[in-house]
């Protein structure tokens, strides 16, 4: 809401960590928080690889992760990373010649459990080809392959043992002289994730990827990230986040941004207040929604933009808002500018009006930006 300035009551403190890149992208201390999604096409598909590494940068993914479980994957990695227009990690598990490989493919940040790839040797490996192709790490702990003497000894996965596993997997790093790492300790269920979170974000000052496993569906999963990740995010913990969805990545991508756009973490595209629509609407406001949302989908400008149906909650939304358009009577409502009545428009023209806005507003802001680093 660019013309309302954000309330103190709304201000969260970030947990401080420290910065590392993962290609060009910092990640942690008072960079914004970025929002990752992964590859579900084969990866030695190098075509369809890419082209949902596309529509995922495009939907505004900043890093975007690609499984390497084999020679031909990692083989296939170098051509998807020149392809790529954002950071690539790739994804390992167990065996550190494919972490070696993809460093030397070029992958930015190679996700690994360095307690699962070997013996300290191999671990040394890892590490060497990290240094010298530039390559930061994700060490990622998930509770459903937490280590034998760890479950032993807990008897179950439990936020102790998951913090004790990703803390081994730091001293292991950390014993080779790299420092260059991020770490997760993610869960299916929502309570084990958040109190994990909460201990590892107390006993390390290591930039953090936030992210509930296994979440579920795109309805499910989403109300399952919103609570989990969002609680976290608003105490402040979380430099990077995941949203894992049985769906397509780019509703990752989508999501991610909408929990962060929640919490004012961070800004970008059309933000749609809209109301559910009851007996008093003025025009059909869920059709609206659908089409504004799709319409829209290409404007990267923030920008708030109010829908409601009505006068009784319609005034007041508009004033917060960048543009606003609340129903009325005889077939025609009000639209807002800035918070102000500005002129009625009738129903079956308020969607290409409302759309032609919106895209002036856009230019005007992208002209002003450009003026102002110009300067």
């Amino acid at each position: 809401m660019s013309h309302n300035p954000i309330r103190p009551w709304r201000d969260i403190e970030r947990r401080k960590s420290r910065q590392i890149m993962v290609g060009r992208v910092p990640v942690g201390g008072d960079a914004p928080i970025s929002v990752q999604t992964m590859t579900n096409t084969l990866t030695t598909d190098v075509k369809a690889t890419v082209e949902q590494i596309l529509r995922s940068a495009e939907a505004g993914a900043d890093i975007v992760r690609v499984s390497t479980p084999d020679e031909d994957s990692t083989r296939a990695l170098r051509e998807i990373v020149r392809e790529s227009p954002v950071p690539i990690v790739a994804d390992i598990h167990f065996h550190y010649r494919r972490a070696i490989e993809a460093a030397q493919a070029g992958a930015a940040c190679l996700r690994i459990n360095p307690g699962n790839i070997g013996d300290a040797r191999r671990v040394a490996e890892v590490v060497k080809a990290a240094k010298d192709h530039g390559c930061s790490i994700r060490i990622g702990v998930n509770a459903g392959s937490l280590e034998k003497q760890l479950l032993e000894k807990y008897g179950e996965p439990c936020p102790d043992a998951m913090v004790e596993s990703g803390l081994d997997h730091i001293k292991l790093l950390q014993d080779n002289d790299f420092h260059e790492f991020k770490i997760s300790c993610k869960a299916s269920d929502v309570f084990l994730s958040s109190a994990a979170y909460q201990q590892l974000a107390a006993a390390t000052d290591a930039p953090i990827h936030l992210g509930i496993t296994e979440a579920g569906g795109l309805v499910s999963g989403t109300v399952k990230s919103a609570i989990g990740l969002g609680n976290l995010l608003w105490f402040g913990i979380g430099d990077t986040i995941r949203v894992s969805l049985s769906a397509d990545p780019v509703e990752e991508v989508k999501v991610g941004y909408e929990i962060l756009k929640s919490l004012g973490l961070r800004t970008r595209g059309v933000q749609i207040i809209s109301c559910p629509s009851c007996a008093r609407q003025g025009f059909d406001v869920i059709k609206t929604v659908e089409a504004l949302e799709k319409r829209l989908e290409h404007i990267k400008t923030p920008m708030s933009l109010s829908i409601i149906g009505c006068v009784v909650n319609g005034p007041g939304e508009a004033l917060m808002t960048d543009i606003g358009f609340t129903g009325g009577g005889a077939g025609n409502g009000m639209i807002y500018i800035a918070g102000k009545q500005s002129h009625r428009m009738g129903n079956d023209q308020m969607i290409d009006h409302i759309v032609e806005l919106v895209e002036q507003k856009a230019a005007e802001l992208a002209a002003a930006e450009a003026q102002a680093a110009a300067e």
